[in-house]
């Protein structure tokens, strides 16, 4: 580009010289030197015109031929465009690469812009969702009208999917999961799970079933086994044998009694037996039964303002808080220290149970909630009597109060278990129900 503007100098210096060598033996100069002036504005012009028509043509054809900086020009231009057409037309096989791969997904994917509307989306949406072209700028909620996703998609809080029914079939269930992207944009994709909610809905089923069967046949067998063991004249061999036989029994009842309160828990709506807890009664009465549990054995505290109360079901709070207490006590060793208390800060009400048992190790911590999950070590193993459901149970209550389990524990410091209560559910007692609660 340089030697072509060093060569159009020189061309427009020579052709001045022309000019005026023309103009000198005419007696004209400054006359010649407009003229020629002239003619070589013509012809910028002329080279300005043939680009403009060059570039603005819908049609690739190669440049117009010309000479000096402008033929430089229009060949610069013209690498230009093919390098552009080239990328161009990588990016546009990328993109049909793109849809090609959502569009052979069996999930729905849906691309929002800032506002929620849409802006594209795969076949399958069309088939789960029910979505048509004309459908394009639209809204997405004016197509998903559930309250709970509309709610679900205001909160913009999508660390958790939401299960709903589908908008076009209710006997069908869909997961939603939404992430943001770019400003403000969503991508939205949606999942048939009609086959794990029906698994699901058969394994609860099974063990509520089941539980209900063993039940009957279980009483049978424990209230034989009560009967034989008290025998008179009873060898010690069968006296030992029926005391095995009467502890095993009692275990198999706790274990139906879990699952059956699993089950309950699973299946039954909670919302319209929610009201205010008094917590310090509570916790008052919890401390007691871990005394008696304890044997006394065991310094049990409470820390707990009168004047407050937890928006819940009052029979899943005793029963989440009572679980955690017990078996506080049944793995601390005799002469320590157990605290129940609640905590308030801007953002939450927090129930915690601390001890000075053994504590945990850190890798056991993330399953401690699981069914039928044991920590194999010398402390907190069968033998202290559990059925491996009890943290199960605290934590499908604590879900259905918006509420989780938060556990710190290092081996050999002891435990400290939270529920931790979203702050909207305290409630504050006036004097009058302080005093009905205190009765």
């Amino acid at each position: 580009m340089h030697q072509g503007l060093g060569a159009e100098l020189k061309r427009i210096a020579f052709f001045t010289l022309i000019c005026l060598s023309f103009g000198w033996l005419n007696g004209y100069i400054s006359w010649t030197l407009i003229i020629g002036g002239g003619l070589y504005m013509g012809w910028v012009l002329l080279q300005i015109r043939q680009l403009y028509l060059w570039v603005t043509s819908r049609r690739r054809e190669p440049p117009p031929d010309t000479v000096g900086i402008w033929g430089e020009i229009f060949d610069n231009i013209y690498r230009m465009q093919k390098r552009h057409e080239k990328e161009r037309r990588r990016l546009q096989g990328m993109i049909r690469r793109g849809q090609q791969t959502t569009a052979a997904l069996r999930d729905a994917v849906v691309l929002l812009d800032a506002n929620g509307c849409l802006n594209w989306w795969n076949q399958a949406a069309e088939t789960l969702l029910g979505l048509q072209p004309i459908d394009q700028g639209h809204p997405l909620v004016n197509f998903i009208r559930h309250p709970d996703f509309i709610a679900y998609f205001d909160a913009c809080e999508y660390e958790d999917p939401l299960d709903l029914p589908s908008p076009r079939n209710e006997s069908k269930q869909l997961q939603y999961q939404i992430n943001r992207f770019g400003k403000g944009e969503r991508l939205v994709v949606v999942r048939d799970v009609t086959r794990v909610h029906r698994l699901e809905q058969v394994r609860k089923d099974f063990v509520a079933n089941v539980s209900h069967e063993l039940r009957t046949p279980l009483t049978v067998l424990r209230g034989y086994i009560e009967t034989l063991s008290m025998a008179p004249d009873l060898n010690p061999v069968m006296e030992r044998a029926f005391g095995q036989m009467q502890q095993q029994s009692d275990r198999m009842n706790l274990l139906i009694n879990d699952l059956l309160t699993l089950s309950n828990l699973e299946t039954e709506d909670n919302e319209r037996n929610q009201k205010p807890v008094a917590l310090k009664p509570l916790l008052d009465m919890i401390a007691a039964d871990a005394t008696a549990l304890s044997d006394g054995q065991h310094h049990i505290t409470v820390k707990c303002k009168n004047d407050i109360a937890l928006l819940a079901n009052e029979k899943e709070v005793h029963s989440a808080f009572s679980n955690l207490a017990f078996n506080a006590v049944k793995y601390s060793s005799p002469d320590t220290e157990i605290n129940l208390g609640i905590s308030v800060d801007e953002s939450a009400i927090t129930f915690s149970v601390k001890d000075q048992g053994d504590g945990i190790d850190p890798i056991h911590i993330p399953r401690l909630t699981e069914r039928f999950y044991r920590v194999d070590n010398g402390s907190r193993n069968s033998d202290a009597g559990g059925t491996g459901l009890g943290l199960a149970i605290v934590k499908h209550i604590l879900l259905r109060h918006d509420a989780h389990l938060s556990i710190a524990s290092k081996p050999g410091k002891g435990s400290t278990f939270s529920c931790i209560f979203p702050r909207d559910r305290l409630q504050i007692l006036d004097s009058d129900k302080q005093e009905e609660s205190s009765d």
